[in-house]
């Protein structure tokens, strides 16, 4: 048995990119930070801040709700699987992109916070998820 799960709370990047496929299927990609505190060690080190930055993909529903509603800035819950592929430059040189690609997503921003308002923020931000977890998140 295998799992490949990762589970990110963090700050969008920027706005997301979306683009429709020849068949219509919605594809979002957007980056997201997270960040650990940093603390001072018992000897007075200072550790600072650490931030990692990922690169989510969302789809279909998912990434139509993203282009509707998520901004950069907001915070966002993200479930998903990591993926990776590669591909060589435009110098030949082998690169590799991780991504999460997301089956659930939930916006912990609330409502008018946003950076950038939507077009219509009166109406209720429907979660569109597979498996979602419970609204009482221990954290």
């Amino acid at each position: 048995m295998s799992v490949n799960k990762v589970i990110l709370i963090g700050n969008v990047g920027k706005d997301p990119d979306v683009r429709y496929l020849d068949s219509g299927v919605a594809v979002a990609t957007f980056s997201l930070a997270t960040t650990e505190r940093g603390y001072t060690l018992q000897n007075g080190t200072q550790v600072p801040d650490r931030t990692e930055w990922h690169n989510i993909v969302l789809w279909r529903g998912l990434a139509q709700t993203a282009e509707k509603y998520v901004h950069k800035g907001d915070k966002l819950y993200i479930e998903g699987k990591i993926k990776s592929r590669s591909y060589d430059d435009q110098n030949g040189i082998k690169r590799t992109i991780v991504e999460i690609f997301a089956d659930n997503m939930e916006m912990l921003t609330p409502r008018g916070i946003s950076q950038t308002q939507s077009a219509q923020p009166q109406q209720p931000v429907q979660q569109v998820a597979v498996d979602s977890p419970s609204d009482d998140l221990p954290f």
